[in-house]
This record gives C-alpha cells, sequence and structure tokens, in this order.
C-alpha cells in the first residue's frame, strides 16, 4: 500500500497586528515585500477576524476550536483572574502529537495561570502575568517548547525550555525566535512531519522596541491617518488615557509598521529555509495574528472592541500547488482555523470543535452555511471582576457580543459594569468602510436589517448557551 506523506505545518503569527498592515492591502503604508510575494502566491482571506479581539482569548480558539464562553478562557491569563487553558482541552498540539507529529511552539503562550497568583517568589523568576509552562498537558502536546507567558519586551525577551531555568537574550524577539525555528526546522528528525508554531510578541506596545534599521524604513516617509483616527480624548479599551497629538501618535505608527517590515524580513527567512531544505511543496504556511491595534482609530489605542481595525487579522495560507492561489472573501473566525487546518491535513477533527471546517475555500469553491461570524468581549478587568463577585453577578453575562457578516456588523453593547444601558450599533462595512456613521438602535423592529441580524446574534447566543443579556 502507498504511504500518503503528512504535510508540515508552519503557523507564524503575530500579536497585536491588524490585516490593514500589509503592503499588498493598499491601506495601511507599510513595507511588506516578503508578506507580498507570498500573498501572489497564496490564498488569502480578505474577512478573517479574531471571535474574541483579546490576546488569551483569541489562543484559546485558536487552539481548541471552541469559543471562549465554552473553553473558559474569555479574558487575559492575568494576574487577580484564575483564567488559564484547561488542560481537558483537546487542543490542534494534542491531535498532531497523536497523529504522529513532531510538534513545536516557539515565542509567546499566554495560556496559563500567571506565576505570581500561585507564589510571591516563583522558581522561574517569572513576573507579572509571566509563567514558565511545565513540560506535561498544560503544553497541550507540543514536546519542543522555547517559550514564555507574557512579557513585553522585545529587545531583552527571555524564554524557557523543560526547565524553571529563564534563558535571557539580548536580540529582538522576532529575529531571535526566527533563529530558534530555523534550527529547529534544520535539526528536527527528519523522518517525521513537523507542526512548528511562532508566536511573535511585535508589533504589540511598546511600539517604540523595534531595531533602528527597521525604523530607517520611516524616517522620512509620510504617513496618513486613517479617516476615523481622532487624537482628541485618546484612549484604550482598559479607560487609560493617552495624551498623544498627532505628531506623537505618527511617531507610534511609525514604529508599528517598522515592526512589521521587521516581521516581514523575519518571515522571508523562515520561507527561505523550507525552500534550501526542500520541504516548501510538502510544508503548510500560515501567517496570521491574535487580533488588531487601532492606532487612533475611533479615539482608540489597542483592541477588544468590534471596530474592524480591532478585530481584523491577516490570514494567508499556502501548500504549494495544492492550495489556489487568490483571494477569498469566505469569513474565517479564531475557531474556524483548527477544524480547517486538520481537514487539509487530512486529520479528523475532534467533535468537541466548534469552529467550521472551511477547507473547500482553499480549491477555490464556497464556503457552506457559514453567513456570520460571531465575535464578543467579556468583562475582565481585576477590580470589574472583584465588582460583579460582590454583587453576585455573573460578569459573563455582560460585555458585548456581534455578528459581522460581509457587508454588516451588529453590535448589542451591555457595557463592563453591572448596569449598564443596553445599546444597539449597526454597522454597513461597504457603504462606510471606516465606521464611522452606525445606526444607533433601542429596538430592531423599525429597521429590517438590523431585525435579521438579532436574529442571528440570537441564533449564536442559543447555539453557545452564552447567558449574555440580550
Amino acid at each position: 500500500m502507498l504511504k500518503i506523506k503528512k504535510p508540515n505545518l508552519l503557523f507564524i503569527f503575530a500579536d497585536q497586528w491588524r490585516r490593514q498592515a500589509m503592503g499588498f492591502m493598499n491601506e495601511d503604508s507599510v513595507i511588506t515585500p516578503n508578506i507580498d510575494k507570498f500573498a501572489e502566491e497564496s490564498m488569502v482571506f480578505d474577512n478573517a477576524v479574531s471571535c474574541c479581539p483579546l490576546c488569551s482569548p483569541h489562543r484559546a480558539a485558536l487552539f481548541s476550536g471552541r469559543y471562549p464562553i465554552s473553553n473558559g478562557v474569555f479574558t487575559n491569563c492575568k494576574i487577580g483572574a484564575d483564567v488559564m487553558l484547561d488542560t481537558n482541552e483537546i487542543c490542534i498540539g494534542d491531535v498532531l502529537k497523536e497523529a504522529g507529529y513532531d510538534t513545536g511552539y516557539i515565542g509567546k503562550w499566554h495560556l496559563d495561570l500567571p506565576e505570581l497568583n500561585i507564589s510571591d517568589n516563583p522558581e522561574s523568576g517569572a513576573r507579572g502575568w509571566d509563567a514558565y509552562t511545565p513540560p506535561g498537558p498544560k503544553r497541550h502536546g507540543f514536546d519542543f517548547w522555547y517559550s514564555y507567558g507574557t512579557c513585553d519586551e522585545h529587545m531583552s525577551p527571555h524564554y524557557w525550555r523543560n526547565s524553571p531555568q529563564m534563558i535571557k537574550i539580548n536580540q529582538w524577539s522576532p529575529e531571535h525566535e526566527t533563529d530558534a525555528a530555523i534550527d529547529y526546522i534544520k535539526n528536527r528528525e527528519k523522518e517525521k512531519p513537523f507542526s512548528l508554531f511562532i508566536s511573535l510578541n511585535p508589533p504589540h506596545s511598546p511600539y517604540e522596541q523595534v531595531p533602528q534599521k527597521y525604523k530607517e524604513f520611516y524616517k522620512d516617509k509620510e504617513i496618513c491617518f486613517r479617516p476615523n483616527v481622532k487624537t482628541d480624548n485618546l484612549k484604550c479599551h482598559t479607560g487609560e488615557k493617552f495624551d498623544y497629538d498627532e505628531e506623537k501618535l505618527t511617531e507610534i505608527i511609525k514604529d508599528y509598521y517598522a515592526a512589521v517590515t521587521g516581521i516581514d524580513e523575519n518571515f522571508g527567512r523562515l520561507l527561505e529555509t523550507l525552500k534550501e531544505q526542500g520541504i516548501d511543496e510538502d510544508t503548510i504556511v500560515v501567517l496570521s495574528s491574535d487580533h488588531g491595534d487601532l492606532l487612533g482609530s475611533h479615539g482608540m489605542m489597542a483592541k477588544h472592541i468590534w471596530y474592524e481595525e480591532s478585530i481584523g487579522i491577516p490570514f494567508i495560507i499556502n501548500f504549494g500547488s495544492k492550495i489556489k492561489a487568490g483571494r477569498t472573501d469566505a469569513l474565517l473566525n479564531s475557531v474556524d482555523v483548527m477544524p480547517t487546518l486538520l481537514s487539509l491535513m487530512g486529520i479528523n477533527i475532534p467533535d468537541a470543535v466548534e469552529g467550521k471546517d472551511i477547507s473547500p475555500v482553499l480549491s477555490g469553491n464556497k464556503a457552506e452555511n457559514i453567513d456570520s461570524a460571531f465575535i464578543a468581549a467579556y468583562p475582565g478587568r481585576k477590580n470589574v471582576l472583584e465588582e460583579f463577585a460582590v454583587l453576585g453577578i455573573n460578569n459573563i453575562k455582560y460585555g458585548w457580543r456581534a455578528v459581522r457578516t460581509l457587508r454588516y456588523t451588529y453590535v448589542v453593547n451591555n457595557g463592563y459594569i453591572p448596569g449598564g444601558r443596553t445599546e444597539r450599533l449597526l454597522y454597513d462595512n461597504v457603504d462606510d468602510p471606516y465606521q464611522m456613521n452606525p445606526v444607533r438602535l433601542y429596538e430592531t423592529k423599525a429597521n429590517p436589517v438590523a431585525d435579521q441580524l438579532e436574529g442571528k446574534l440570537k441564533h449564536w447566543i442559543l447555539r453557545l448557551k452564552d447567558p449574555f443579556i440580550i
């Protein structure tokens, strides 16, 4: 019997990298020659979104194929919240290991409980929201491990392997992690297929922490703000305010773009390594992120809100001649990635998965029964969680829920504090691509589009057993 060769998987995703920040998209004026060329040869998803535009919730959904309301990671794994990815979740690393893959993970994990939630002086030296994840079930099938929980020190990162001894590095983290990935690819066990996930921290803040050689690309480059950018009363989803004038915001955007250009260069190194090793046609390569960054759009920084700059993520996939090159408008949500990849790799999808297998799109076919993406955010700040607990109220009932279709975004927002007033917002992303003129509603009957989308949202909430008040 002919033995079918299993494909390798190389999955690279960056933190807080928005879909608009790729040169070929012709939106942000960012320089990405390697990504642009890769996009020409690959399938590009123009409507890829994060089901919860925050780091840990997206990652948990990505790996488990299940929504935050189901896998329990509804907010970041952080001090003051006992939130982590449960060891009972069946994740893509678990499945690939079971299928005989050599599995590896490099970079930011951010799915383990911060060690300071358990000990004031952990042996690993982890501080803040950081954590050393020891070998075992919390690694969810990843055998090769060169990772950390979360720490925003891009120029002096640290990592752990298989002991609590911290490995400190003086090198820009995407460059160092690319070095580690190339070493892994070259020295892997050649008789086994491999799956390697590389999680890059930049272009996440601190924005200025990027090598000067990439900043030089933008030194004299004119930066045009998106039409929806506001610098007055600039704030982020946590309520933190920023005193940024246009000059300061321009500097931040240039640094953000510089980080993306640095990612582009190192991505090119990875692609070249696959070619040198003669495995480029045998390797599925995915380039993506966990959520976007507003960078001043709608008067906000960071993420965790329903706007396109926050929920929109890059998703580009290549498998040599086995995937049709081009662009698709098919909706792709965080939870759809795991089942789609497993199907493409010829591996059974776990029964608990809630995402959809949309691998037919990769052959140029239509994705069936996907007419909306469900997106959600939940109260998760420490002081807010404490307030909900004191009142005996389930915080998961609050926050906001949305459906994103090819044309519309429809939002029901209950706010992040108990007793807030509910608002309903309808955005036409074709006629109003920068989402500057929403229709504000208190009830939907008078607006047929909003009424239909309210029905879709209720369907999602019922399907997922979400206690959200709608």
